[in-house]
C-alpha cells in the first residue's frame, strides 16, 4: 500500500491565501510574505507577519489579517523616500509623525473596504490589549504618539479608540484639540496626498512645541521643494523675513519652538559655533598645561557645563515603580523571552563554554601521589604489577571580572529595541553569573522631555547665555554588581514601562558608569554601551551649539579608551557608533543584539585566555572593529 502524503498544518491554507491577498492589496506580485515571531514589519518587498498557531482562533486570524492589510497598504500607499524627507530625524516628534502616518495609511483601506476595516480594528485592539494604558492618570505615562494616532484614526474613519486605550486618548485630547483641533478637523481632505498630509503634520508638531526636532537642514530642504528656483528675489524676501523675525523676537522674546527664546540668525549661529570650538580648544590647552585633570572628574575644564545638578537622580529601578507593576511588567517580559529564549540561549551557552574553558583546571598525570587516575586502571588490570597512577589538578589563571551593561533608555528605543535589550541583558546576566563573572546593568535617560526643573530655573534666572546642560538626568540601577540575578529580575522589567524612556545624554552616563566600575575590586573591568543614536537633549541643544553633547561624549570616550584600565566596547542599534568608539559594532536589526553582545564578550575573553600548553592551542585573537 502506498504511503499517504504528509498532512499539512490546518494553518497552511490560511497562510497561502493571506500571501495572495497581500500581493493583491500591495499591487506588486513580487512581494513575499514570511512568518516569524516578533513584531510584524515591511522590509523592502518582504512582509513579515506573526506566526499563527496550528489551530488559530477567529480572533487570532483577524489580528494576523489586520497586520497583513496594514503592511500591504503601506507597500501600496506609502512613499518611503518622501517620508524620509518629511519626517523628523529623532525624538518624540519622529515617533508622533510615524504613528500618524500609519493611521493615515490604514484609514485609506478602512474607508474603502468594510472587511479590511474590521481586520484593522482587530489589529489596533490587539496592539493595546496588554492593558497597561487602561488606568493611566498622568500624561507622562501616556505616549503622545499613541493618543494622536488614535485621534487621527477617529477623525479619518469614525472608529472610536479601543477601551484599553481610551484613558490615554482622554488624557491628551483636550491638550491636542486646544493646540491643533482646527487643523486636525481638516485632515480628511489631505489623506490621499502623503506630501500634503506630511506638511500639515509638521505644522501640528510646531503647534505642539516639537518644532526643535525639525532640524534647520530639513526646514530648508522643505522650503526649497515648496518654492524652487525663485532666484535672487526669493533670497531677498527670505532675508527680509529673517530680519523681521529677529526684530520681533528681540521685542517679544519669543522664538520658534522655544517659548521666550530669541531666534538666532545664521551668522550668530556661526559665531556661537566658533566660540564653542574656541572654548574646547582652550580646554585642551589647559589639559596640556595641567596633565593631571581629566574630563571625567572636571568636565567644566574641558568646556562642558551643567547649569544645575540639583535635580539629577541616581535611583534603583525598584524605587521607580510599585511591586505590583514590576510583577506585571516581569510577566510581560517573560512572554517575550519565550520567543527569544532559543536564539539568545544558544549564544549565551557559547559564551558560557568560552568562560568555563578558561576557568577549567589543568591536570598533571602519572604522579606518585594525588587523586587516583581511574582512566588508567586498565593497565593495572592487565598487569597487576604495574604501579597505580595518580593525577593532580591545578587552577588556571583566570582574572576576576566584572561586566557593566549600560543601556540607552531614550525614547527612540521604545518598542522592539528596548524589549530585545531587556531580554538580552536578562539572559546574559544569568549566564555570566553562572560563570562567576559579576554583572551590573544600568540605564540612562532624563526625567522630562525638553528640559525639566533645571530649565525652569534657567528661565527664572533670565536665561543667562551658554548655560550648558539644561535637563535633569535620571540614571537607573537595574541590577547592582553584587546583587544576584534572582533578586534583580523584576527590576529589569522596568525597561518595558511606558513613559520611562525620554532623552539621552550619553557622555555623562558613560562617565557615571565608569566611576562605578572604578570603585570595584575586580581586576578586570568591562563596560559595554548599547545605544541607538547620538546624544540628544532638545533643551540643551536649543541654547548651545549643535555638537555640544556629542563633543563631550567624544572627550569622555577618548579619556576612557586611552587612560583608563576599563575596557570599553559599544553596540549601535541602527546607528553607526564606530565613529565614536574604537571597539564597536553596528547592527541594523534589534534581533542581532544578542549575537553582537556575545561575540564582543567572547572576543574580549579570548584576548585574556592563557597560553598554557596543557590547555591546548591558545584561543584565536580577533581584532575588534
Amino acid at each position: 500500500m502506498a504511503q499517504g502524503k504528509h498532512k499539512e498544518s490546518p494553518a497552511e491554507p490560511f497562510k497561502r491565501v493571506l500571501g495572495l491577498a497581500v500581493r493583491a492589496i500591495a499591487g506588486d506580485g513580487e512581494v513575499q510574505v514570511s512568518y516569524a515571531p516578533g513584531k510584524p514589519e515591511l522590509d523592502g518587498k518582504t512582509v513579515q507577519l506573526p506566526e499563527p498557531s496550528r489551530l488559530p482562533s477567529p480572533r487570532e486570524i483577524a489580528v494576523v489579517r489586520g497586520w497583513a492589510d496594514s503592511l500591504a497598504l503601506t507597500a501600496a500607499c506609502h512613499d518611503a523616500k518622501l517620508h524620509s524627507r518629511l519626517a523628523p530625524r529623532s525624538g518624540p516628534a519622529k515617533a508622533v509623525f510615524e504613528a500618524v502616518e500609519r493611521a493615515r495609511i490604514e484609514a485609506l483601506g478602512a474607508n474603502r473596504m468594510p472587511g479590511m476595516a474590521a481586520n484593522l480594528t482587530a489589529r489596533v485592539e490587539d496592539e493595546y490589549g496588554h492593558g497597561r494604558y487602561a488606568e493611566v492618570t498622568d500624561r507622562a505615562d501616556a505616549p503622545l504618539e499613541d493618543a494622536l494616532a488614535l485621534i487621527v484614526r477617529e477623525q479619518l474613519t469614525g472608529a472610536a479608540p479601543p477601551k484599553t486605550a481610551k484613558a490615554v486618548v482622554d488624557l491628551w485630547r483636550p491638550w491636542i484639540e486646544e493646540r491643533a483641533g482646527r487643523t486636525l478637523s481638516q485632515l480628511n481632505q489631505f489623506a490621499e496626498d502623503q506630501a500634503a498630509f506630511g506638511q500639515v503634520m509638521r505644522d501640528v508638531l510646531k503647534s505642539f512645541d516639537l518644532s526643535d526636532e525639525l532640524s534647520e537642514g530639513e526646514r530648508e530642504e522643505g522650503e526649497e521643494q515648496d518654492q524652487p528656483d525663485q532666484g535672487d528675489q526669493q533670497a531677498e524676501e527670505t532675508q527680509e523675513g529673517q530680519d523681521a523675525q529677529e526684530q520681533e523676537a528681540s521685542e517679544d522674546q519669543k522664538g520658534e519652538g522655544e517659548e521666550g527664546e530669541p531666534v538666532e540668525s545664521p551668522q550668530e549661529a556661526d559665531i556661537d559655533q566658533q566660540d564653542a570650538d574656541a572654548d574646547f580648544e582652550e580646554a585642551t590647552d589647559a589639559r596640556q598645561r595641567r596633565p593631571n585633570i581629566n574630563v571625567l572628574d572636571s568636565p567644566e575644564a574641558f568646556g562642558y557645563k551643567v547649569y544645575s545638578r540639583a535635580h539629577d537622580e541616581e535611583i534603583a529601578a525598584e524605587n521607580l515603580s510599585t511591586p505590583d507593576e514590576l510583577e506585571r511588567l516581569r510577566s510581560f517580559l517573560d512572554k517575550e523571552l519565550r520567543h527569544l529564549q532559543g536564539a539568545v540561549g544558544r549564544l549565551a551557552n557559547k559564551l558560557q563554554r568560552k568562560l568555563m574553558a578558561q576557568q577549567s583546571r589543568a591536570w598533571d598525570f602519572d604522579l606518585e601521589e594525588g587523586t587516583l587516575d581511574t582512566a588508567r586502571l586498565t593497565r593495572v588490570v592487565i598487569d597487576p604489577l604495574h604501579a597505580l597512577s595518580f593525577k593532580q589538578e591545578r587552577d588556571a589563571n583566570f582574572r576576576d571580572t566584572i561586566v557593566t551593561l549600560l543601556l540607552d533608555n531614550s525614547g527612540s528605543m521604545r518598542g522592539r529595541p528596548i524589549m530585545v535589550a531587556a531580554c538580552c541583558a536578562d539572559i546574559l546576566a544569568r549566564t555570566l553569573e553562572r560563570c562567576g563573572v559579576k554583572v551590573e546593568i544600568l540605564g540612562f535617560t532624563t526625567k522630562a522631555w525638553k528640559g525639566g526643573q533645571a530649565r525652569e530655573a534657567w528661565l527664572a534666572a533670565g536665561k543667562p547665555p551658554h548655560p550648558g546642560r539644561l535637563n535633569d538626568l535620571r540614571h537607573i540601577i537595574y541590577k547592582a554588581a553584587d546583587a544576584p540575578w534572582r533578586r534583580a529580575k523584576r527590576s529589569l522589567a522596568l525597561m518595558m514601562r511606558e513613559g520611562l524612556l525620554k532623552e539621552n545624554i550619553d557622555g555623562e552616563a558613560l562617565a557615571w558608569a565608569h566611576r562605578r566600575l572604578q570603585s570595584r575590586p575586580e581586576r578586570r573591568r568591562i563596560l559595554m554601551m548599547i545605544s541607538d543614536g547620538a546624544p540628544v537633549d532638545d533643551s540643551t541643544l536649543s541654547v548651545n551649539t549643535g555638537n555640544y553633547l556629542e563633543m563631550h561624549l567624544r572627550q569622555v570616550i577618548e579619556e576612557i579608551e586611552t587612560r583608563s584600565p576599563v575596557e570599553l566596547i559599544a553596540i549601535g542599534i541602527g546607528h553607526d557608533v564606530t565613529r565614536y568608539y574604537r571597539r564597536a559594532v553596528t547592527i541594523t536589526d534589534p534581533a542581532e543584539l544578542a549575537g553582537a553582545m556575545t561575540d564582543k564578550l567572547c572576543e574580549l575573553f579570548a584576548e585574556d585566555a592563557p597560553d598554557a600548553p596543557e590547555r591546548g592551542a591558545p584561543l584565536p585573537r580577533r581584532k575588534l572593529h
